[in-house]
């Protein structure tokens, strides 16, 4: 099973940008699909973006535009580009890898490996 690390988290003033990153072990990531997804307190999970294992990408209503997820296999890492971050977009963020399927490509239930989070805080 694969273990995924996040990184990149932290304080941003609204508008600003930050990059995510999530750091897998093993050789076959790149046959993994990554999705991120974000839990806000009192709020359940919701997805975020995804990219697929052939590199398609997908992404929330609420963010397209706004992020950019992108892989580089020979660091066998997933990035997350959001920008003009705002209160909203404040949240943990955790990354997720499964290697079905782009079905249901949005859906946590979906996905075997997760990381441990990494905190956003956007400040107003």
């Amino acid at each position: 099973q694969v273990q995924l690390v996040e990184s990149g988290g932290g304080l941003v003033q609204a508008g600003g940008p930050l990059r995510l990153s999530c750091a897998a072990s093993g050789r076959t990531f790149s046959t993994y699909s990554v999705g991120w997804f974000r839990q806000a307190p009192g709020k359940e999970r919701e997805f975020v973006a995804a990219i697929g294992w052939d590199e398609s990408t997908y992404y929330a209503d609420s963010m397209k535009g706004r992020c950019t997820i992108s892989r580089d296999s020979a660091k066998n890492t997933v990035y997350l580009q959001m920008n003009s971050l705002q209160p909203e977009d404040t949240a943990v963020y955790y990354c997720a890898a499964r290697r079905i399927g782009l079905q249901g490509i949005a859906d946590d239930r979906q996905y075997g490996a997760w990381g441990q989070g990494t905190q956003v805080t956007v400040s107003s």
